[in-house]
Order: C-alpha cells, then sequence, then structure tokens
C-alpha cells in the first residue's frame, strides 16, 4: 500500500489543470509559441546578415551598420518591462498578439527606409514593438505549463528563437544576392506575417492568468523585490554575457566572410546561418542536460562549449569557422536556455516583471555584442571579436563559480547554525 504522502502527491498532481506533454491544448500552445519564436528572432535580427550589402549602398562603416540590430535590441530592452506590466494588467496572450501586430506592420515598412538614419529608427520601432513578447511569452508559459515541463516548453520557445534566426537570415541571404537587400527584408516582413496569423490561431486561452492594476509603487517595488535576489541577478547577468558574445559573433561575421580569404557572396553568407538548428537541438534539450548536470554543471559545458568555438573560428579555414559557429550556438542556445528558464522557476511573484528584467539584459547584451564586436572588428579584425566574447564568457564562468562558492557557504552557515 503506497505511503500517505505519496497519496497525496499523486492527488495535488491530478488536481494541477496546468498543460503538460500529451495534454489536450499542449501541442497547440508548443506550435504557437514556436511560431511567435521564430517570427521574433526573424525580425529583430533581419538585418544582421545584410549588414554589409547596407554599408555599400549607404557608405556605412561596419559599427555604423550595426545599428540597425543594436536600435533593434536596445529598444526591446528598454521596452520589455513597461510592456510587461501591461501583460500583468491586459493578459499575456494580448500582449503576445499586439506585439507580433505591430512588429509585423513596421516590417513591411522597413525596406521603404530612404537612408540609413532612418532604416535604425524604423528598426528601434520594431523592437519596441517586439518587446511585449518575450516576457509575456515566458510568464505565460510558466502560468499555464507544469512545472516539471516548464523547461523543455521554454527550450521549444527558444528552439523557435533559433529557426526564426536561421530562417530569416537565410532568405534574405538569397532574396538579396537576387534582388537586393530590401526585397530580403520584405521577404521576412510576409514569412513573419503568417507565424503570426498561425500563433494567434493556435494559442489556447489563458486559464491561469489573473489580471493586476498598473500600479507603478507596486511594480518598482516587484522590480526591487527580484533585483534584491541574488540568484535572479546571477541570470540576468549570465543572460546579458551569453548574448555579448552571440551579438558581436553574428553582426560581424558577415563583414569577415565577405572579405579574403573567403570573399563568399551573400546568398552563402546567409546560408552560414544553417548552423542555427544546432541551437534548435541544443536548446530543446537543455531539460535534459540541468536534469544529468544540475543548472551550473549546464553552464559551466555551455561556456566550454562557447569558448572552444570562439577559438576554433580564429583559423582562416572556412571549415573551422563553420564548426567555430556550431560550437558557439550549441553553447549560446543551451546556456540561455538553461538561464531563462532558471528565472521563472525562481519568481515565485512577479513572474513577467522577472522574465521581463532577464530579457532586458539580454538585450542589452545583444546590443553591447553587436556595437563592441564592430568596432573591435574595426579596429583588429576578427580577433579583435573573438576577445570581446572570450572576455564575456570568462564572465559566465566567474559569475556561476560564484554562485556555487555562495551556496556552499550558505550551507554551511546553516550546517552550523542547526549544530
Amino acid at each position: 500500500m503506497p505511503p500517505a504522502s505519496t497519496k497525496a502527491a499523486a492527488t495535488s498532481a491530478s488536481a494541477d489543470t496546468r498543460l503538460s506533454p500529451g495534454a489536450p491544448g499542449y501541442r497547440r500552445l508548443s506550435l504557437a509559441l514556436f511560431a511567435a519564436g521564430l517570427a521574433t528572432f526573424a525580425l529583430l535580427y533581419s538585418t544582421q546578415a545584410l549588414l554589409p550589402a547596407i554599408s555599400a549602398e549607404f557608405g556605412a562603416t561596419a559599427s555604423a551598420a550595426s545599428w540597425t540590430v543594436s536600435a533593434a535590441t536596445g529598444a526591446l530592452a528598454l521596452c520589455v518591462l513597461p510592456l510587461s506590466a501591461l501583460s500583468e494588467r491586459f493578459g499575456r496572450r494580448a500582449m503576445m498578439t499586439a506585439s507580433l501586430a505591430v512588429a509585423v506592420a513596421v516590417a513591411l515598412l522597413v525596406p521603404l527606409a530612404p537612408n540609413l538614419e532612418s532604416l535604425i529608427a524604423l528598426r528601434a520601432l520594431q523592437g519596441a514593438a517586439l518587446a511585449g513578447l518575450p516576457a509575456s511569452a515566458m510568464a505565460y508559459l510558466a502560468e499555464e505549463v507544469r512545472p516539471k515541463a516548464l523547461v523543455a516548453a521554454i527550450g521549444l520557445f527558444v528552439a523557435g528563437n533559433s529557426i526564426g534566426g536561421m530562417s530569416g537570415r537565410l532568405v534574405t541571404g538569397w532574396v538579396a544576392q537576387m534582388w537586393g537587400w530590401r526585397a530580403g527584408l520584405a521577404a521576412v516582413g510576409l514569412t513573419s506575417l503568417l507565424c503570426a496569423l498561425v500563433f494567434r490561431a493556435l494559442l489556447p486561452k489563458a486559464r491561469h492568468f489573473t489580471p493586476g492594476t498598473l500600479n507603478p509603487k507596486a511594480l518598482a517595488s516587484t522590480v526591487r523585490g527580484h533585483l534584491s535576489d541574488p540568484l535572479l541577478v546571477r541570470l540576468y547577468v549570465i543572460g546579458a554575457l551569453f548574448m555579448t558574445v552571440f551579438g558581436a559573433v553574428y553582426t560581424v561575421i558577415g563583414y569577415r566572410l565577405v572579405e579574403a580569404p573567403f570573399s563568399l557572396p551573400q546568398g552563402v553568407i546567409g546560408s552560414i546561418f544553417l548552423v542555427y538548428l544546432v541551437g534548435t537541438v541544443s536548446s530543446a534539450a537543455a531539460g535534459e542536460l540541468v536534469g544529468r548536470l544540475g543548472r551550473r554543471g549546464a553552464l559551466y559545458l555551455a561556456v566550454t562549449t562557447t569558448a572552444a568555438g570562439l577559438l576554433l573560428s580564429l583559423a582562416d579555414s572556412l571549415a573551422a569557422v563553420l564548426a567555430g559557429l556550431v560550437l558557439i550556438t550549441a553553447g549560446f542556445f543551451a546556456g540561455h536556455a538553461v538561464a531563462s528558464s532558471s528565472v521563472s522557476r525562481t519568481a515565485k511573484t512577479g513572474r513577467a516583471q522577472a522574465s521581463a528584467l532577464y530579457q532586458s539584459a539580454y538585450y542589452l547584451g545583444s546590443s553591447a555584442g553587436g556595437t563592441l564586436g564592430a568596432v573591435a572588428f574595426h579596429a583588429g579584425g576578427w580577433a579583435g571579436t573573438v576577445l570581446i566574447g572570450l572576455v564575456a564568457v570568462l564572465g559566465v564562468v566567474s559569475v556561476t563559480l560564484y554562485g556555487s562558492l555562495s551556496a556552499r557557504t550558505q550551507a554551511r552557515r546553516l550546517q552550523l547554525a542547526a549544530s
């Protein structure tokens, strides 16, 4: 006969009406957020593979053209917290739908930009619109999915990010080679429109959302509470540093590959981003990694993989560069999935704000990485960009190691107090 505690756990699990794999609606939820993640990254980084072509048309340097990416990610970072507060009042589903709708509308205007300044301005507006989606999606999953399935569900959302980033760059690269970079951006806008329609049609209505009030004092108090939590702060820093590496590498890689000794055409450079498929696998496998190695062990594996990829990419061999990108991408997406899911599990209240703070740090890291990577490339070539990435990787190791030491110290204190 099973013990009472086992019976109680079984009763509690059966009473939990949140979704889990195999339950009605879970597949629809997964596909809907996969489509949203795909559209988000395709739109957010739509100009990244086209930077050499944009530089050529407007006579801009790599660092100037990189602002078409950094402006979008920077605006997202600044707007994600206030829009997450709106999602607490009007609902995650409504916020995600509105964000995608506005971002897609702006995407259809981006190809018409007459100069670099207006292109950067439109991209900033697009990033601000997209800000309502990532944090709301994380909070929606935390509310609608059972805790044991949360890492896997967020992994699928992040996998949509990786495929969106890959397909967006792939489409823009080949379309731009045939018809110019403006046509490439238009193709991404139309593809994202289709994703937005799929998202809206499939996403189940929220069953566990409780509307809150728009209280600035309460919001400030919630934010202060999250920023005073050492674990959450470490996760925010880790997300920012991982994205600094990723932003630097993928903002600059097109400039490296268009130059000697590679001298690749635009379409082939866009195809390089097929390595994002590796990110799809590594992010979806994040839950299994955490189960086997623990959160810190999974992060150590992610940073080791990323650092190895950075060093390998220094070789003047296309095969070595591609292998380096594979390792960088796998390490980044695994680390991001682990850190972002840990935020959702750590925050017991104000989950949207907790996720929003993570997203702010994450995309500020992207903006910093893109800008610093381009400046470093201009000053020291690809080796300069790699140096920026290695410094960020060292930062992740330091923060994770500090967390491990802090946990051990706290455990010793508890043992002493108990004795």
